[in-house]
Protein backbone atom coordinates (compact mmCIF):
# COMPACT_ATOMS: atom_id res chain seq x y z
CA UNK A 1 0.00 0.00 0.00
CA UNK A 2 2.92 2.44 0.57
CA UNK A 3 4.40 1.72 -2.52
CA UNK A 4 0.80 1.90 -4.23
CA UNK A 5 1.03 5.77 -2.43
CA UNK A 6 3.81 6.93 -3.66
CA UNK A 7 3.56 6.09 -7.35
CA UNK A 8 0.15 8.09 -6.91
CA UNK A 9 0.27 11.12 -9.14
CA UNK A 10 0.71 14.40 -7.83
CA UNK A 11 -2.39 16.73 -7.37
CA UNK A 12 -2.39 20.40 -8.30
CA UNK A 13 -2.79 22.41 -5.55
CA UNK A 14 -6.06 23.94 -6.73
CA UNK A 15 -7.74 20.65 -7.68
CA UNK A 16 -6.87 19.43 -3.87
CA UNK A 17 -8.68 22.49 -2.57
CA UNK A 18 -11.60 21.64 -4.24
CA UNK A 19 -11.48 18.07 -3.31
CA UNK A 20 -10.99 18.16 0.25
CA UNK A 21 -13.57 21.12 0.67
CA UNK A 22 -16.82 19.44 -1.50
CA UNK A 23 -15.72 16.02 0.28
CA UNK A 24 -15.83 17.89 3.52
CA UNK A 25 -19.08 19.88 2.96
CA UNK A 26 -20.51 16.50 1.99
CA UNK A 27 -20.88 17.22 -2.25
CA UNK A 28 -19.08 15.85 -4.83
CA UNK A 29 -15.96 17.54 -6.67
CA UNK A 30 -16.64 18.81 -10.28
CA UNK A 31 -12.80 18.66 -11.13
CA UNK A 32 -10.38 15.56 -9.45
CA UNK A 33 -12.75 12.79 -9.66
CA UNK A 34 -9.33 10.13 -11.28
CA UNK A 35 -7.42 10.96 -7.81
CA UNK A 36 -10.40 9.23 -5.77
CA UNK A 37 -12.53 7.14 -7.93
CA UNK A 38 -11.91 3.49 -6.61
CA UNK A 39 -14.28 0.09 -7.06
CA UNK A 40 -17.67 0.17 -8.86
CA UNK A 41 -16.15 -1.10 -11.75
CA UNK A 42 -19.28 -3.34 -13.08
CA UNK A 43 -21.57 -0.10 -12.40
CA UNK A 44 -18.58 1.91 -14.67
CA UNK A 45 -18.11 -1.06 -17.19
CA UNK A 46 -21.88 -0.77 -18.00
CA UNK A 47 -22.40 2.94 -18.25
CA UNK A 48 -19.17 2.65 -20.62
CA UNK A 49 -21.06 0.21 -22.62
CA UNK A 50 -24.07 2.81 -22.68
CA UNK A 51 -21.50 5.73 -24.44
CA UNK A 52 -20.31 3.26 -27.13
CA UNK A 53 -24.09 2.80 -27.99
CA UNK A 54 -24.76 6.65 -28.06
CA UNK A 55 -21.49 6.86 -30.22
CA UNK A 56 -23.09 4.82 -32.41
CA UNK A 57 -26.44 6.59 -33.31
CA UNK A 58 -28.33 4.67 -30.65
CA UNK A 59 -29.77 6.07 -27.17
CA UNK A 60 -30.08 4.88 -23.43
CA UNK A 61 -31.45 5.33 -20.36
CA UNK A 62 -30.52 4.68 -16.88
CA UNK A 63 -31.63 5.10 -13.53
CA UNK A 64 -28.56 4.73 -10.57
CA UNK A 65 -30.63 4.13 -7.33
CA UNK A 66 -28.84 4.28 -3.83
CA UNK A 67 -29.50 5.46 -0.37
CA UNK A 68 -28.44 9.20 0.52
CA UNK A 69 -24.45 9.05 0.47
CA UNK A 70 -24.20 6.27 -0.98
CA UNK A 71 -22.13 7.00 -4.31
CA UNK A 72 -24.92 7.89 -6.65
CA UNK A 73 -24.07 11.37 -7.20
CA UNK A 74 -20.11 10.58 -7.29
CA UNK A 75 -20.54 8.09 -9.81
CA UNK A 76 -23.03 10.32 -12.28
CA UNK A 77 -19.73 12.88 -11.95
CA UNK A 78 -17.52 10.21 -12.73
CA UNK A 79 -19.28 9.44 -15.83
CA UNK A 80 -19.79 13.04 -16.73
CA UNK A 81 -15.87 13.33 -16.53
CA UNK A 82 -15.26 10.23 -18.55
CA UNK A 83 -17.68 10.85 -21.45
CA UNK A 84 -16.61 14.70 -21.56
CA UNK A 85 -12.83 13.49 -22.20
CA UNK A 86 -14.09 11.18 -24.83
CA UNK A 87 -16.02 13.77 -26.76
CA UNK A 88 -19.81 14.02 -25.66
CA UNK A 89 -21.25 16.84 -24.99
CA UNK A 90 -22.66 17.08 -20.75
CA UNK A 91 -25.56 18.12 -19.54
CA UNK A 92 -26.43 17.26 -16.45
CA UNK A 93 -29.19 18.99 -13.51
CA UNK A 94 -30.72 18.38 -10.27
CA UNK A 95 -34.07 18.08 -9.45
CA UNK A 96 -35.64 20.63 -6.88
CA UNK A 97 -39.29 21.71 -6.14
CA UNK A 98 -38.61 24.57 -8.49
CA UNK A 99 -37.23 22.47 -11.39
CA UNK A 100 -39.40 18.92 -12.69
CA UNK A 101 -39.87 17.42 -15.30
CA UNK A 102 -43.46 18.96 -16.25
CA UNK A 103 -45.21 21.37 -14.24
CA UNK A 104 -48.04 23.92 -14.95
CA UNK A 105 -45.94 26.97 -13.59
CA UNK A 106 -42.71 26.31 -15.77
CA UNK A 107 -40.76 23.67 -13.73
CA UNK A 108 -39.89 21.54 -16.29
CA UNK A 109 -38.64 24.49 -18.51
CA UNK A 110 -36.32 25.01 -15.72
CA UNK A 111 -34.99 21.93 -15.59
CA UNK A 112 -34.38 22.78 -19.21
CA UNK A 113 -33.01 25.66 -18.89
CA UNK A 114 -30.11 24.05 -15.91
CA UNK A 115 -29.25 21.60 -18.42
CA UNK A 116 -28.67 23.84 -21.32
CA UNK A 117 -26.48 26.27 -19.13
CA UNK A 118 -24.28 22.85 -17.86
CA UNK A 119 -23.80 22.07 -21.42
CA UNK A 120 -20.27 20.85 -20.91
CA UNK A 121 -17.39 19.35 -23.10
CA UNK A 122 -13.60 18.30 -22.82
CA UNK A 123 -12.45 22.11 -22.88
CA UNK A 124 -15.45 23.94 -20.65
CA UNK A 125 -15.84 21.18 -17.90
CA UNK A 126 -17.72 24.20 -15.65
CA UNK A 127 -20.25 24.35 -18.23
CA UNK A 128 -21.53 27.18 -20.32
CA UNK A 129 -20.64 25.53 -23.37
CA UNK A 130 -23.32 26.35 -25.49
CA UNK A 131 -21.58 29.42 -27.63
CA UNK A 132 -18.43 27.31 -27.92
CA UNK A 133 -20.38 24.64 -29.33
CA UNK A 134 -22.18 26.73 -32.13
CA UNK A 135 -19.23 28.69 -32.75
CA UNK A 136 -16.71 25.38 -33.63
CA UNK A 137 -19.70 24.11 -35.73
CA UNK A 138 -19.32 27.16 -37.82
CA UNK A 139 -15.43 27.16 -37.97
CA UNK A 140 -15.59 23.69 -38.62
CA UNK A 141 -17.74 24.06 -41.55
CA UNK A 142 -15.98 26.87 -42.82
CA UNK A 143 -12.79 25.14 -43.07
CA UNK A 144 -14.20 21.89 -44.65
CA UNK A 145 -15.75 23.69 -47.63
CA UNK A 146 -12.78 26.14 -47.53
CA UNK A 147 -10.54 23.08 -48.20
CA UNK A 148 -12.69 21.95 -50.90
CA UNK A 149 -12.98 24.80 -52.74
CA UNK A 150 -9.01 25.27 -52.66
CA UNK A 151 -8.98 21.71 -53.83
CA UNK A 152 -11.19 22.32 -56.56
CA UNK A 153 -9.20 25.77 -57.40
CA UNK A 154 -6.26 25.80 -60.02
CA UNK A 155 -3.83 27.69 -57.80
CA UNK A 156 -5.13 25.68 -54.74
CA UNK A 157 -5.89 28.75 -52.74
CA UNK A 158 -7.72 28.68 -49.86
CA UNK A 159 -10.94 31.60 -49.74
CA UNK A 160 -10.83 33.97 -47.08
CA UNK A 161 -13.56 33.71 -44.32
CA UNK A 162 -15.53 36.23 -45.50
CA UNK A 163 -15.20 35.76 -49.17
CA UNK A 164 -18.68 35.70 -51.09
CA UNK A 165 -17.85 32.06 -52.67
CA UNK A 166 -17.38 30.78 -49.71
CA UNK A 167 -20.17 32.34 -47.81
CA UNK A 168 -22.56 31.29 -50.37
CA UNK A 169 -21.16 27.32 -49.89
CA UNK A 170 -21.36 27.19 -46.40
CA UNK A 171 -24.62 28.08 -46.36
CA UNK A 172 -25.48 25.54 -48.97
CA UNK A 173 -23.66 22.95 -46.68
CA UNK A 174 -25.61 24.45 -43.02
CA UNK A 175 -28.66 23.39 -45.18
CA UNK A 176 -27.91 19.99 -46.17
CA UNK A 177 -26.46 19.57 -42.34
CA UNK A 178 -29.61 20.59 -40.83
CA UNK A 179 -31.92 18.93 -43.82
CA UNK A 180 -32.40 15.62 -41.10
CA UNK A 181 -33.26 18.17 -38.11
CA UNK A 182 -36.33 19.48 -39.94
CA UNK A 183 -37.67 16.20 -40.34
CA UNK A 184 -38.27 15.90 -36.39
CA UNK A 185 -40.21 17.64 -33.91
CA UNK A 186 -39.63 21.63 -34.35
CA UNK A 187 -36.84 20.66 -36.23
CA UNK A 188 -37.76 23.50 -38.85
CA UNK A 189 -37.53 26.06 -36.51
CA UNK A 190 -34.29 24.74 -35.27
CA UNK A 191 -32.36 24.59 -38.33
CA UNK A 192 -33.91 27.78 -38.99
CA UNK A 193 -32.35 29.03 -36.18
CA UNK A 194 -28.57 27.59 -36.63
CA UNK A 195 -28.87 29.34 -40.18
CA UNK A 196 -29.60 32.17 -38.43
CA UNK A 197 -26.65 32.31 -36.25
CA UNK A 198 -24.20 31.33 -39.16
CA UNK A 199 -25.39 34.31 -40.94
CA UNK A 200 -25.17 36.54 -37.97
CA UNK A 201 -21.45 35.26 -37.30
CA UNK A 202 -20.60 36.25 -41.09
CA UNK A 203 -21.92 39.54 -40.77
CA UNK A 204 -20.42 40.40 -37.31
CA UNK A 205 -24.43 41.20 -35.78
CA UNK A 206 -23.69 40.05 -32.24
CA UNK A 207 -27.21 41.46 -31.17
CA UNK A 208 -28.77 38.65 -33.23
CA UNK A 209 -26.42 35.77 -32.30
CA UNK A 210 -27.50 36.78 -28.50
CA UNK A 211 -31.25 36.40 -29.55
CA UNK A 212 -30.56 32.88 -30.94
CA UNK A 213 -28.45 31.63 -28.06
CA UNK A 214 -31.10 33.19 -25.76
CA UNK A 215 -33.77 31.15 -27.76
CA UNK A 216 -31.54 27.70 -27.31
CA UNK A 217 -31.49 28.57 -23.73
CA UNK A 218 -35.57 28.38 -23.92
CA UNK A 219 -35.43 32.05 -21.89
CA UNK A 220 -37.96 33.82 -24.33
CA UNK A 221 -41.30 33.74 -22.22
CA UNK A 222 -43.70 34.57 -25.08
CA UNK A 223 -43.96 33.76 -28.67
CA UNK A 224 -44.38 37.27 -29.89
CA UNK A 225 -41.19 38.20 -28.37
CA UNK A 226 -39.46 35.96 -30.08
CA UNK A 227 -41.34 36.80 -33.25
CA UNK A 228 -40.59 40.11 -32.75
CA UNK A 229 -36.23 39.34 -32.59
CA UNK A 230 -35.89 36.38 -34.36
CA UNK A 231 -39.16 35.96 -36.57
CA UNK A 232 -39.85 32.39 -35.23
CA UNK A 233 -43.33 31.85 -33.87
CA UNK A 234 -42.39 28.78 -31.75
CA UNK A 235 -40.35 28.65 -28.20
CA UNK A 236 -39.05 25.79 -25.92
CA UNK A 237 -42.21 25.14 -23.36
CA UNK A 238 -42.74 23.36 -20.46
CA UNK A 239 -44.21 20.57 -22.23
CA UNK A 240 -41.89 20.46 -25.34
CA UNK A 241 -38.47 20.83 -23.77
CA UNK A 242 -37.48 16.89 -24.59
CA UNK A 243 -38.25 17.50 -27.73
CA UNK A 244 -35.30 20.36 -28.09
CA UNK A 245 -32.55 17.76 -25.89
CA UNK A 246 -33.46 15.69 -28.53
CA UNK A 247 -32.42 17.90 -31.62
CA UNK A 248 -29.43 19.24 -29.95
CA UNK A 249 -28.47 15.52 -29.71
CA UNK A 250 -28.50 15.29 -33.66
CA UNK A 251 -27.42 18.69 -34.13
CA UNK A 252 -24.17 18.03 -31.79
CA UNK A 253 -23.08 14.68 -33.89
CA UNK A 254 -23.23 16.71 -37.00
CA UNK A 255 -21.18 19.53 -34.77
CA UNK A 256 -18.22 16.64 -34.68
CA UNK A 257 -19.14 15.38 -30.71
CA UNK A 258 -19.78 11.91 -30.50
CA UNK A 259 -23.16 12.30 -28.88
CA UNK A 260 -24.70 13.82 -25.85
CA UNK A 261 -25.18 12.55 -22.09
CA UNK A 262 -28.04 14.28 -19.98
CA UNK A 263 -28.22 13.63 -16.53
CA UNK A 264 -30.78 14.45 -13.72
CA UNK A 265 -30.28 13.41 -10.53
CA UNK A 266 -32.47 13.86 -7.10
CA UNK A 267 -35.53 12.32 -8.53
CA UNK A 268 -36.88 12.29 -4.82
CA UNK A 269 -37.61 15.55 -5.51
CA UNK A 270 -40.88 14.16 -7.74
CA UNK A 271 -41.20 11.71 -4.76
CA UNK A 272 -42.15 14.27 -2.93
CA UNK A 273 -44.33 16.53 -5.00
CA UNK A 274 -47.36 16.41 -2.61
CA UNK A 275 -50.12 16.41 -5.57
CA UNK A 276 -50.82 13.21 -7.00
CA UNK A 277 -51.72 13.88 -10.60
CA UNK A 278 -48.64 16.17 -10.48
CA UNK A 279 -46.69 13.26 -9.56
CA UNK A 280 -47.80 11.31 -12.57
CA UNK A 281 -47.76 13.67 -15.18
CA UNK A 282 -43.92 13.78 -14.26
CA UNK A 283 -43.70 9.68 -14.65
CA UNK A 284 -45.08 10.17 -17.61
CA UNK A 285 -42.79 12.47 -18.86
CA UNK A 286 -39.87 10.06 -17.61
CA UNK A 287 -41.96 7.29 -19.40
CA UNK A 288 -41.69 9.42 -22.72
CA UNK A 289 -38.04 9.46 -22.79
CA UNK A 290 -37.58 5.89 -21.66
CA UNK A 291 -39.92 4.90 -24.62
CA UNK A 292 -37.93 7.12 -27.35
CA UNK A 293 -34.55 6.00 -26.01
CA UNK A 294 -35.18 2.17 -25.89
CA UNK A 295 -37.36 2.43 -29.18
CA UNK A 296 -34.75 4.08 -31.48
CA UNK A 297 -36.86 7.32 -31.75
CA UNK A 298 -33.93 9.37 -30.22
CA UNK A 299 -30.03 9.21 -31.40
CA UNK A 300 -26.90 9.88 -30.04
CA UNK A 301 -28.95 10.68 -26.91
CA UNK A 302 -28.00 8.68 -22.89
CA UNK A 303 -30.10 9.60 -20.04
CA UNK A 304 -29.08 8.97 -16.68
CA UNK A 305 -31.42 9.45 -13.58
CA UNK A 306 -30.30 9.39 -9.86
CA UNK A 307 -32.90 8.46 -6.95
CA UNK A 308 -32.95 6.52 -4.01
CA UNK A 309 -34.82 2.98 -3.51
CA UNK A 310 -37.90 4.62 -2.14
CA UNK A 311 -37.85 7.40 -5.06
CA UNK A 312 -37.87 4.91 -7.31
CA UNK A 313 -39.68 1.28 -5.63
CA UNK A 314 -42.03 3.01 -3.68
CA UNK A 315 -45.60 1.60 -5.00
CA UNK A 316 -47.60 4.32 -3.43
CA UNK A 317 -45.33 7.73 -4.35
CA UNK A 318 -42.58 6.53 -6.40
CA UNK A 319 -41.76 5.78 -9.72
CA UNK A 320 -42.77 2.21 -9.30
CA UNK A 321 -46.61 4.19 -8.54
CA UNK A 322 -46.75 4.61 -12.55
CA UNK A 323 -48.05 1.16 -13.60
CA UNK A 324 -46.26 1.48 -17.08
CA UNK A 325 -42.93 2.43 -15.46
CA UNK A 326 -43.68 -0.67 -12.73
CA UNK A 327 -44.21 -3.54 -15.58
CA UNK A 328 -40.85 -2.47 -17.55
CA UNK A 329 -38.77 -1.58 -14.65
CA UNK A 330 -39.40 -4.63 -12.36
CA UNK A 331 -36.41 -6.91 -11.92
CA UNK A 332 -36.81 -10.17 -13.30
CA UNK A 333 -37.21 -13.75 -11.50
CA UNK A 334 -33.48 -14.41 -12.46
CA UNK A 335 -31.38 -11.85 -11.01
CA UNK A 336 -29.68 -12.49 -7.29
CA UNK A 337 -27.74 -10.24 -4.72
CA UNK A 338 -24.58 -12.13 -6.01
CA UNK A 339 -25.32 -12.58 -10.22
CA UNK A 340 -26.90 -8.73 -11.02
CA UNK A 341 -28.32 -7.57 -13.96
CA UNK A 342 -25.83 -4.74 -15.20
CA UNK A 343 -27.84 -4.12 -18.63
CA UNK A 344 -30.73 -3.59 -17.06
CA UNK A 345 -32.24 -0.40 -16.96
CA UNK A 346 -31.74 0.23 -12.52
CA UNK A 347 -28.30 0.22 -11.46
CA UNK A 348 -28.33 -0.21 -8.20
CA UNK A 349 -25.67 0.68 -6.00
CA UNK A 350 -23.81 -1.69 -3.64
CA UNK A 351 -21.51 -0.51 -0.65
CA UNK A 352 -18.34 0.20 -0.97
CA UNK A 353 -16.40 -2.57 0.86
CA UNK A 354 -13.74 -2.05 3.53
CA UNK A 355 -10.74 -2.79 1.08
CA UNK A 356 -12.27 0.04 -0.99
CA UNK A 357 -12.63 2.38 1.80
CA UNK A 358 -9.41 1.13 2.75
CA UNK A 359 -7.61 2.13 -0.71
CA UNK A 360 -9.87 5.70 -0.78
CA UNK A 361 -8.62 6.47 2.77
CA UNK A 362 -4.93 6.40 1.31
CA UNK A 363 -5.80 8.42 -1.31
CA UNK A 364 -7.84 11.08 0.17
CA UNK A 365 -4.79 11.14 2.71
CA UNK A 366 -2.05 11.77 0.10
CA UNK A 367 -4.37 14.63 -1.34
CA UNK A 368 -4.54 15.94 2.28
CA UNK A 369 -0.89 15.61 2.63
CA UNK A 370 0.33 17.54 -0.34
CA UNK A 371 -2.35 20.47 -0.50
CA UNK A 372 -0.96 21.59 3.16
CA UNK A 373 2.45 20.24 2.79
CA UNK A 374 3.36 17.41 5.43
CA UNK A 375 4.27 14.39 5.65
CA UNK A 376 1.62 11.54 6.23
CA UNK A 377 1.46 10.21 9.84
CA UNK A 378 -1.44 7.77 9.71
CA UNK A 379 -0.08 4.03 8.97
CA UNK A 380 -1.99 1.34 7.37
CA UNK A 381 -2.73 0.14 11.12
CA UNK A 382 -4.19 3.67 12.10
CA UNK A 383 -6.07 3.32 8.94
CA UNK A 384 -7.41 0.18 9.68
CA UNK A 385 -8.32 1.49 13.37
CA UNK A 386 -10.55 4.86 11.58
CA UNK A 387 -12.92 2.17 10.10
CA UNK A 388 -13.25 0.14 12.78
CA UNK A 389 -14.24 3.36 14.92
CA UNK A 390 -16.36 4.40 11.94
CA UNK A 391 -18.24 0.50 11.66
CA UNK A 392 -18.62 -0.13 15.10
CA UNK A 393 -21.56 1.89 15.53
CA UNK A 394 -24.56 -0.12 16.13
CA UNK A 395 -26.53 -0.18 12.74
CA UNK A 396 -23.72 0.96 10.61
CA UNK A 397 -23.93 -1.78 8.05
CA UNK A 398 -27.44 -0.26 7.31
CA UNK A 399 -27.49 3.60 8.14
CA UNK A 400 -23.38 4.37 7.09
CA UNK A 401 -22.61 5.92 3.75
CA UNK A 402 -19.10 7.06 2.18
CA UNK A 403 -20.46 10.50 2.39
CA UNK A 404 -20.29 9.83 6.63
CA UNK A 405 -16.81 8.13 6.37
CA UNK A 406 -15.02 10.38 4.50
CA UNK A 407 -16.56 13.18 6.07
CA UNK A 408 -15.31 12.08 9.21
CA UNK A 409 -11.89 10.89 7.29
CA UNK A 410 -11.23 14.37 6.45
CA UNK A 411 -12.04 15.83 9.93
CA UNK A 412 -9.56 13.11 11.48
CA UNK A 413 -6.72 14.87 8.80
CA UNK A 414 -7.32 18.11 9.60
CA UNK A 415 -7.33 17.64 13.81
CA UNK A 416 -4.19 15.78 13.06
CA UNK A 417 -2.82 18.03 10.71
CA UNK A 418 -3.34 21.09 12.94
CA UNK A 419 -2.21 19.59 16.87
CA UNK A 420 0.77 18.20 15.92
CA UNK A 421 1.44 17.98 19.53
CA UNK A 422 -1.10 14.98 19.49
CA UNK A 423 -0.04 11.88 18.43
CA UNK A 424 -2.60 9.88 15.93
CA UNK A 425 -3.36 7.61 19.11
CA UNK A 426 -4.41 10.07 21.14
CA UNK A 427 -6.48 11.86 18.36
CA UNK A 428 -8.53 8.82 17.31
CA UNK A 429 -8.83 6.80 21.06
CA UNK A 430 -11.00 9.73 22.37
CA UNK A 431 -13.70 9.15 19.50
CA UNK A 432 -13.40 5.59 19.30
CA UNK A 433 -13.65 5.11 23.03
CA UNK A 434 -16.61 7.39 22.97
CA UNK A 435 -18.20 5.35 20.29
CA UNK A 436 -17.59 1.86 20.88
CA UNK A 437 -18.98 2.51 24.95
CA UNK A 438 -22.40 3.74 23.10
CA UNK A 439 -22.04 1.44 21.19
CA UNK A 440 -22.02 -0.87 23.50
CA UNK A 441 -24.73 0.69 25.98
CA UNK A 442 -27.09 0.60 22.60
CA UNK A 443 -26.42 -2.79 22.25
CA UNK A 444 -27.03 -3.82 25.27
CA UNK A 445 -30.56 -1.65 25.62
CA UNK A 446 -31.82 -3.07 21.94
CA UNK A 447 -30.22 -6.88 21.70
CA UNK A 448 -27.76 -8.20 19.87
CA UNK A 449 -27.24 -6.12 16.22
CA UNK A 450 -26.18 -8.31 13.54
CA UNK A 451 -24.42 -8.08 10.33
CA UNK A 452 -25.68 -10.16 6.93
CA UNK A 453 -27.04 -12.73 10.32
CA UNK A 454 -23.85 -13.32 11.94
CA UNK A 455 -23.03 -11.74 15.71
CA UNK A 456 -22.13 -8.07 15.60
CA UNK A 457 -19.74 -7.62 17.33
CA UNK A 458 -18.86 -3.57 17.88
CA UNK A 459 -15.44 -1.98 16.64
CA UNK A 460 -14.78 -5.39 14.60
CA UNK A 461 -13.74 -5.43 11.13
CA UNK A 462 -12.79 -8.24 8.86
CA UNK A 463 -9.09 -8.93 9.37
CA UNK A 464 -6.61 -8.23 6.67
CA UNK A 465 -2.90 -10.40 6.91
CA UNK A 466 -0.40 -8.09 8.01
CA UNK A 467 -2.44 -5.33 8.67
CA UNK A 468 -4.67 -6.29 11.14
CA UNK A 469 -4.61 -9.63 12.18
CA UNK A 470 -2.52 -11.51 14.59
CA UNK A 471 0.46 -10.35 13.63
CA UNK A 472 -0.65 -7.00 12.87
CA UNK A 473 -0.55 -5.85 16.69
CA UNK A 474 -4.30 -4.37 16.54
CA UNK A 475 -7.03 -4.82 19.27
CA UNK A 476 -10.47 -4.87 18.91
CA UNK A 477 -11.93 -1.49 20.17
CA UNK A 478 -13.25 -3.40 22.93
CA UNK A 479 -10.05 -4.69 24.39
CA UNK A 480 -10.08 -7.90 23.95
CA UNK A 481 -6.95 -8.22 22.86
CA UNK A 482 -7.88 -10.00 19.00
CA UNK A 483 -10.73 -8.49 17.17
CA UNK A 484 -13.66 -10.43 16.10
CA UNK A 485 -14.28 -12.05 12.52
CA UNK A 486 -17.40 -10.11 11.28
CA UNK A 487 -19.29 -11.97 8.10
CA UNK A 488 -19.64 -8.38 6.29
CA UNK A 489 -21.74 -7.48 3.25
CA UNK A 490 -18.58 -7.66 1.55
CA UNK A 491 -15.44 -8.80 2.91
CA UNK A 492 -12.16 -7.96 1.37
CA UNK A 493 -9.74 -10.27 0.06
CA UNK A 494 -6.89 -11.27 2.49
CA UNK A 495 -4.58 -10.85 -0.76
CA UNK A 496 -2.63 -7.62 0.34
CA UNK A 497 -1.79 -6.63 -3.11
CA UNK A 498 -6.30 -7.46 -3.85
CA UNK A 499 -7.46 -3.29 -3.52
CA UNK A 500 -9.88 -3.02 -5.89
CA UNK A 501 -9.49 0.46 -7.91
CA UNK A 502 -10.54 1.46 -10.93
CA UNK A 503 -9.22 4.45 -12.49
CA UNK A 504 -10.26 6.76 -15.48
Amino acid sequence: MTQNASAAPRVPKRVAAVIINSLKGGVVPRIGLPYITVGRETEIRALLTDLDLIADGGASFRFLVGRYGSGKSFLLQTIRTHAMGEGFVVADADLSPERRLQGGQGQGLATYRELIRNLSTKTRPEGGALTLILDRWISNLQTQVASELAANDPGGVAPVPDDPALVTAVDARIRTEVASLEEMVHGFDFARLLTLYFHASTTGDDETKSHVVKWFRGEYRTKTEARQELGVTVIVGDDDWYDYIKLFARFLKGAGYRGMLVLIDELVNLYKIPNAITRQYNYEKILTMYNDTLQGKAHYLGVIMGGTPQSIEDRRRGVFSYEALRSRLTQGRFAREDMRDMLAPIIHLHPLTYEELLVLAEKLQQIHAGYFGYEPRLGENDLVRFLQIEFGRVGADTHLTPREVIRDFIELLDIVYQHPELSVEQVMGSAGTASVTGAVAAGAAEGASTRAGAPYAPGALPTREGANGPDGGATSAGGAGSMASVVAPAVPSTDPNAFAEFEI
